[in-house]
């Protein structure tokens, strides 16, 4: 039988993996345009592709964090601004 820490770990995993696939795709079809122009700033500048996804998919999952919580649709123009600012990190909530 699963110990709840192993559940916690792959629900964590899962939603770091499909957090990552939302960004590789995101990249692929250049919508939002932020999503490609962002891994290539941040490419040119020296980051690793796989530090690149986390940073990008960290912004996507705020985002959707605050979607849920505020009950409201997800914020296109704040999402490609914070990509935009990446390598900063949006401020966290308090």
């Amino acid at each position: 039988m699963s110990e709840p820490n192993d559940i916690d770990n792959d629900e964590e995993e899962f939603a770091e993996t499909t957090l990552i696939e939302a960004i590789e795709n995101q990249i692929e079809s250049d919508n939002p345009p932020a999503a490609k122009a962002t891994f290539n700033k941040l490419t040119l500048v020296g980051y690793e592709r796989d530090d690149i996804l986390n940073l990008m998919a960290h912004v996507l999952a705020y985002e959707i964090d605050a979607m849920l919580d505020e009950d409201r649709a997800f914020d296109t123009q704040w999402y490609e601004a914070a990509l935009r600012a990446l390598p900063e990190l949006p401020a966290e909530k308090q």
